[in-house]
């Protein structure tokens, strides 16, 4: 049990860090939607989808085969942290080099001529993001999860400062509104008719600053080049990189296909960018379940690892996925049950609120990522991560192929449909397969349960219409409150003397 607590408390600070931050953050969506046109914002969704499939190449698994290492041999972890840094920054500069020198062939593939500025932008927020990958993973290792939070809080607080900078302020000024001895300046200098990039300069500033606040972490760093040290730990990570890829693809690159394989007037009076734009908005709101993901995420890996030869270790594991799987139906049942005041709040253009119906279906399969991410720790712990990469790159064929077939007919609902397709094909081999090589004792009974009457619930109380969305709010909240209640009885025996939230359950 105090395994649990200390999970549980590891995830609650990862958690405000991500939540507080990307809240911070999502303040921007009601800037963009009211700064950029749909066809704006697609720029921004698409450049993003490619820099988040980009990403698992510039650190090939090197996170996570470092966890594994550095708790086979805990002594042996600066020499470790050493060796990885170094290849992650060699191989980052390489990779940064080779995206500087196609910078322009890539603007014009992708249809964007004379914008190679964003892919040198983007490239070097690459190699930044892929050089820090290690130091936070060292401030995960040696648990420091608050100095983790602040440095990620700081960062996000930071980006949305120099989004405001940059699309209020000098926007502003450029239009007259504020400073007008300043708009000389604004009318030379900044670029109105390509605002988005604002974007990723923002991005670029406030990453570079992560490698000064993690200096500390980079103490006593020498640059080493051992080959034969290196090669089992790229070994254990190389399956790594082709599951970063592909997990890319799955949650990623659906948006980028959305507008090569959406028809021209699918949707009437939009393009396909527009199209693109409005569903990367609606994507976001269901930044909500991928937050609680990523905080698990960050404290369950050292966690698992910590506690992988713990002979109770299985039963461990299942009571947390028994409690992950509850919490995350309920952030499924309250975000799907409040969409419309939600909308009204972070998409300021109701053109973007066209696509509010996709986000419950991409909730669910977020929720089944998070489900297969618990599953992950057979793979991991018994170092048979080549299954990790078979099982996502089958969840990448089945997201390129069934958004070829769907998106023609179902446009972006297509994408949202396909997105939950996979992560439950990806969930149910890797559950599978486990039993064979970790077997561990899940409740699929309790946790199929919870998932099904969170759905019927949203499927219920979704659909109900007043005319009124004061008195939707309070009718769609009896669902919320249903589930919360139904919760609390089924789950009080298993609760009963604990103190959960500063209350104890009697």
């Amino acid at each position: 049990m105090s395994a649990v607590k200390g999970l549980a408390g590891d995830t609650m600070w990862y958690g405000l860090s991500s939540i507080i931050g990307r809240m911070i953050s999502y303040l921007l969506v009601p800037l963009y939607t009211t700064v950029f046109l749909p066809g704006e914002y697609g720029i921004v969704t698409e450049l993003y989808a490619y820099t988040a499939f980009l990403y698992p190449i510039f650190t090939y698994g090197l996170e996570t085969a470092y966890f594994r290492f550095a708790n086979k041999n805990p002594e042996g972890e600066p020499a470790l942290f050493n060796l990885v840094t170094s290849m992650l920054i060699l191989s980052s500069l390489i990779l940064s080099g080779l995206l500087f020198w196609f910078a322009s062939d890539l603007a014009i593939w992708l249809e964007y001529p004379g914008k190679e500025m964003v892919f040198y932008w983007l490239a070097a927020v690459l190699g930044v993001d892929a050089v820090t990958a290690v130091p936070f993973a060292r401030l995960r290792f040696r648990k420091k999860a608050k100095k983790f939070a602040l440095i990620r809080f700081f960062n996000i607080t930071f980006a949305v400062v120099l989004n405001i900078f940059f699309l209020v302020f000098c926007l502003n000024i450029y239009e007259g509104h504020w400073f007008s001895s300043w708009q000389p300046f604004m009318l030379e200098n900044y670029d109105f008719e390509f605002k988005a990039k604002y974007v990723f300069l923002s991005n670029l500033i406030s990453n570079s600053l992560l490698i000064v606040l993690l200096i500390k972490e980079f103490g006593g760093f020498k640059f080493t080049f051992d080959w034969k040290r290196f090669t089992p730990i790229l070994i254990y990570a190389s399956p790594l990189l082709f599951m970063g890829l592909a997990g890319a693809t799955n949650e990623m690159l659906s948006r980028a296909l959305l507008k090569i394989w959406l028809p021209e007037g699918f949707y009437p009076g939009q393009t396909s960018m527009a199209a693109l734009g409005i569903f990367g908005a609606c994507y976001k709101l269901s930044v909500f379940m991928m937050l609680g993901i990523q905080a698990f995420r960050y404290a369950a890996e050292p966690f698992f690892f910590s506690n992988a030869e713990n002979k109770d270790s299985p039963k461990l594991f299942a009571s947390v996925m028994t409690g992950f799987v509850i919490f995350s139906a309920f952030v499924f049942v309250a975000i799907s049950l409040n969409l419309e005041i939600i909308g009204m709040v972070f998409l300021a253009n109701p053109t973007y609120r066209e696509g509010l119906y996709v986000v419950p279906v991409l909730l669910m399969a977020y929720l089944f990522n998070g489900i297969y991410y618990n599953l992950s720790v057979w793979y991991k712990v018994t170092d048979r991560t080549i299954y990790g990469a078979i099982i996502t790159i089958l969840g990448a064929v089945i997201t390129v192929v069934l958004n070829y077939l769907l998106i023609p007919v179902f446009g972006y609902f297509g994408s949202a449909l396909v997105t939950l397709i996979s992560f439950f094909a990806m969930a149910s081999l890797s559950f599978l397969i486990g039993k064979k090589y970790y077997p561990v004792p899940y409740q699929v009974l309790r946790i199929g349960a919870y998932i099904l009457y969170a759905s019927v619930l949203v499927g219920c109380f979704y659909t109900i219409d007043l005319g009124n969305w004061i008195l939707n709010f309070v009718i769609r909240n009896l669902g919320v409150l249903l589930f919360v209640l139904t919760t609390y009885f089924v789950e009080r025996k298993h609760l009963s003397g604990r103190i959960v939230f500063g209350i104890k359950i009697p």
